[in-house]
């Protein structure tokens, strides 16, 4: 390789050579630095004109705080990183350690906090003291069946789940060896549907609208009229409400991407009704950001509206509006599938039998129609193959 060409700078033991840029065809500056330390003469470099925003001033405070001390040369760095890599390979990765690292990355994500208390209970006592290739298949199979005599099939599989996603983890990361055996997870037959009557939709919007609370009835109207899950409304600030375009913009919905649905007349009124504050959330909390939950509040509604006690305020009134537009004969399976946000057709299928009862009962009212003309003497035209032949 071809020595470059040195380019001395205003800035003493900085200098410069051309290289390439990440725009093809131009060149960048890419500067370096001299300097000795302890007596060793360092040739280093400091940074890319383009990629690192580097400029000759920068470089020269760069050189001066490794002087200094301040900052680490290149090779101290190297080493640095190389004494904790070897430091971090003589950590024993039991599955709770990886459980501290993986939760350190996943903070952010949303159900970590019930995934710890899960990884806590179940995992914890038996398995969390041992790395990943000492527990055996039986070992996982001792934990399922202790779990299935108190906890609900769900909850096993979001612990198993837990326990597999750690060896992904490890092995992703290269802490230690993983599960050297697949995971079988249970099934779970968890598509429970929730509908409510005439009378029980009218209870409920007779309750909603004598509660006191300044929110809860509104998150409820809107789960109803908009099919929004509920972290998606809390979630909501007034600038995702188009008023003018009529749409609202769904944003980090469960699905991954952005999205946006229509602001249907009545879902339009209740956020009217909503007064504003400085807050940019709809629903804000005393500490600026939006609520999280009002379980409590939500239950206390349901309760009084006499609904059944397993019914889910927010989730129960999403598939209340899903249910209805299946039965109404109005609106095919893919508008539904769009107006929830699902991802796949293949949660929106639940509510495909609501729309076959629907359209059967359109194929009978065509027969009692035409019995009915048949019956006032009406005349039927019917075609004859003949005449169709010709």
């Amino acid at each position: 390789m071809p020595i470059l060409k040195r380019h001395a700078t205003d800035y003493k033991g900085v200098y410069f050579v051309w290289g390439e840029s990440i725009h093809p065809g131009k060149k960048q500056k890419i500067f370096y630095i001299r300097y000795r330390k302890d007596g060793k003469a360092i040739d280093e470099k400091a940074g890319r004109q383009n990629e690192d925003n580097m400029t000759a001033s920068k470089a020269s405070i760069i050189r001066a705080e490794r002087i200094s001390g301040k900052r680490l040369s290149n090779e101290e760095r190297r080493d640095e990183l190389e004494a904790k890599r070897v430091e971090r390979n003589k950590i024993k990765w039991t599955v709770k350690n990886i459980w501290d690292e993986y939760a350190q990355v996943k903070a952010s994500n949303r159900g970590i906090k019930k995934d710890e208390a899960r990884f806590n209970k179940h995992i914890v006592p038996t398995l969390g003291g041992k790395t990943l290739d000492e527990i055996s298949p039986l070992d996982v199979d001792r934990l399922r069946l202790s779990m299935s005599k108190f906890s609900k099939p769900q909850t096993v599989k979001n612990t198993l789940s837990i326990l597999k996603r750690l060896s992904f983890f490890t092995i992703d990361r290269r802490l230690s060896k993983g599960l050297d055996f697949k995971i079988t997870m249970p099934k779970v037959n968890n598509l429970k549907t929730e509908f409510l009557t005439t009378d029980q939709l009218k209870a409920l919007l007779n309750v909603i609208q004598e509660d006191p609370h300044p929110f809860a009835g509104k998150l409820m109207l809107i789960a109803l009229f908009s099919g929004l899950r509920k972290s998606e409304i809390l979630n909501l600030e007034w600038g995702d409400v188009n008023f003018e375009r009529k749409f609202i913009r769904i944003r980090n919905p469960k699905g991954g991407q952005d999205m946006t649905i229509p602001l249907n007349d009545d879902c339009r009124n209740v956020f009217e009704s909503i007064t504003k504050t400085d807050s940019p959330f709809i629903f804000p909390s005393k500490k600026a950001v939006h609520i999280t939950s009002l379980d409590k509040v939500l239950r206390g509604i349901r309760d009084r509206a006499g609904l059944p006690a397993d019914f889910r305020p927010m989730h129960g009134l999403r598939h209340t509006f899903a249910s209805l537009l299946a039965s109404s004969g109005r609106a095919d399976l893919y508008l539904i599938q769009r107006l929830l946000t699902h991802k796949s057709p293949m949660m929106t299928q639940r509510y495909a039998h609501l729309r076959d009862e629907s359209l059967r009962q359109a194929s009978e009212l065509a027969g009692e129609l035409v019995n009915e003309a048949v019956k006032s003497g009406e005349k039927v035209n019917v075609v004859s193959l003949d005449e169709k032949r010709g």
